[in-house]
């Protein structure tokens, strides 16, 4: 999310190359991806950062994603509940693999707004020191990576066994555009019918989205929640209620 450092970014592009992972998606990023910089620390990982794509906006970004994980180092986040890597990493990699997984990294100087960690369905906190908790992005990113890299080859023979509720497509989480199309359409009865008033709508709609996402919440029940709120929509529109 808006990398400001081209030597961070060249850094993240080689550890995609390391850890095998082509895609590389950069939010609206400070610096140039292709700055002399970044290309020569990408070194081998330089067909990773020239095909990264760009967004404009973290929904942007992964709005095809059926499961966001978002990374934080501050632990002040309200109501959004924090996870270990050990508890959150065997659930993301564990869906049905016909869309991507996202692994949202913050800005170099302060991370993600809380705004943007809801766009998730997890979050997690790298272990790290107490004085001084907050770790470079490209060192977080690496930690990342070799943690899923490590779930995917196989656990050791000393590990202590993880558990992870087997799931099928139809019982996949929501992904977050499917999840911010129904609140908007929520939001919009609920202005109308005179539930919620502008100047409070975005406070009380960010704790419905957080019920819903603590609930993991599906797909298929996004799409039927929708359904019932653009039926009582227009019915209100109608004069049918």
């Amino acid at each position: 999310m808006e990398p400001a450092g081209p030597l961070n970014v060249g850094s993240v592009a080689r550890l995609c190359a390391n850890f095998a992972v082509h895609d590389l998606r950069l939010v609206t990023p400070r610096c140039d991806p292709s700055d002399p910089d970044a290309l020569r620390m990408a070194v081998h990982g330089r067909s990773v950062l020239t095909s990264a794509r760009i967004y404009p906006t973290l929904l942007a970004a992964v709005s095809d994603c059926s499961r966001v994980v978002a990374t934080a180092g501050r632990l002040d986040h309200g109501t959004i509940p924090l996870g270990p890597p050990e508890a959150v990493l065997p659930w993301a990699i564990s869906g049905s693999g016909q869309q991507p997984i996202a692994l949202v990294f913050g800005r170099e100087d302060h991370g993600l707004t809380n705004a943007e960690l809801l766009l998730s369905q997890r979050v997690i906190t790298l272990h790290s020191s107490d004085t001084y908790p907050s770790l470079n992005l490209s060192h977080a990113v690496a930690v990342v990576l070799h943690d899923i890299a490590r779930l995917q080859t196989g656990p050791s023979p000393h590990a202590e066994p993880v558990l992870v509720s087997p799931e099928t497509p139809e019982t996949e989480p929501a992904g977050p555009k499917a999840l911010e199309a129904c609140l908007d359409d929520a939001e919009e009865l609920l202005l109308e019918v005179g539930f919620l008033m502008k100047h409070t709508a975005r406070a009380r709609m960010a704790k419905v989205r957080g019920l819903l996402q603590r609930g993991l919440i599906r797909a298929d029940e996004v799409a039927l929640l929708r359904g019932m709120v653009r039926q009582m929509r227009w019915a209100v529109r109608h004069h049918r209620l």
